[in-house]
């Protein structure tokens, strides 16, 4: 797959932290309910750790109780892209940055939360920066 931002491996190392690598180069997931977003109420847009693009908005945020930041939708239909991911022994639906390849998290669906779409897009906080709105 080619993306916009495409850097080599040592230069991701440089860029982000070790935790930070972890998760967004090499998919592995923070502990639950330990992230800096989880609970955050904050109105504002969510971007990409590694890359800065756009990915999700507050408005799109809700509280799934499952441990991690969730949306029902991203802000844009083409922000993130889905892949399939057989890692745990287990079909899952990976969300990756759009514009970078950075592993986000995971989406689900048909877990009846009461969102218009039905979605649970669960984003590790360490995958994201939160910039809050000025008003």
């Amino acid at each position: 797959m080619s993306y916009d931002v495409e850097k080599p491996d040592e230069q991701w190392r440089a860029e982000l932290a070790p935790d930070e690598y972890k998760v967004l180069r090499r998919a592995a997931t923070e502990m639950p309910f330990t992230g800096e977003y989880t609970d955050t109420k904050t109105r504002g847009v969510y971007s990409c750790r590694a890359c800065g693009a756009e990915l999700f908005t507050s408005a799109e945020k809700f509280d799934s109780g499952c441990g991690w930041p969730s949306f029902y939708d991203p802000k844009d239909s083409d922000a993130v892209e889905l892949a399939e991911d057989r890692s745990y022994g287990v079909v899952q639906t990976e969300v990756r940055c759009a514009r970078c390849g950075s592993h986000l998290g995971h989406v689900f669906e048909g877990e009846g939360f009461p969102t218009p779409t039905d979605q649970r897009y669960c984003i590790n906080s360490i995958s994201l920066r939160l910039t809050a709105d000025e008003s």
